[in-house]
């Protein structure tokens, strides 16, 4: 048996956790957090993206540089109206949105969060595992393995478990410092 397939999967599943990771961001300006955002561009309602270059100069900055200055107006309403939450602020040409620090409440929400879904990814390794043992059992109920050759499978897969599980705490821990580094 090959138990190569169970290490794929382990690994897809190390590889979803890491983009679930990317996800949060720890006080940074993400350009996402504007994709809803509505203008009225000629009696049209259109995506701010549509009307504007957006752009991340800093850490937690967000610059919206709209094609026509004449949106300008127009932009702030939208996201003034929005929910959120920042202030812009324009100086003629483009606007400007600054991100907050975290607060300490904040940054322990987020820590908690990276460890559910690290916690998440590890039941998904262990139900891998269980799913390559029973694969090795039900060969060796039909004799087409050995005992011996069963305990070697098992041990093989307890490892690869291991190693994941391993990973996924390296992981964990490594996000959490991120996040509570003001």
């Amino acid at each position: 048996m090959d138990i190569s397939i169970y290490e794929e999967k382990m690994e897809k599943s190390i590889s979803s956790l890491e983009s679930e990771y990317t996800a949060i961001r720890a006080g940074r300006a993400n350009p996402r957090i504007l994709d809803r955002i509505q203008v009225d561009y000629y009696g049209t309602p259109s995506p701010l993206q549509s009307v504007a270059n957006i752009s991340v100069p800093e850490a937690r900055m967000i610059q919206i540089q709209p094609w026509e200055s004449s949106l300008i107006k127009d932009i702030e309403k939208a996201i003034l109206a929005s929910d959120i939450g920042l202030t812009p602020a324009n100086d003629g040409k483009v606007i400007r949105l600054v991100f907050p620090e975290l607060t300490e409440d904040r940054r322990k929400e987020l820590v908690k969060d990276v460890k559910k879904k690290g916690e998440a990814a590890k039941v998904a390794i262990r139900n891998i595992r269980r799913d390559a043992n029973d694969a090795v059992k039900k060969e060796a109920k039909a004799n087409e393995i050995s005992e011996d050759e069963q305990k070697q499978m098992e041990d093989r897969i307890q490892k690869l478990t291991d190693k994941h599980i391993a990973q996924i705490d390296k992981m964990i821990d490594g996000k959490s410092d991120e996040v509570m580094t003001v």
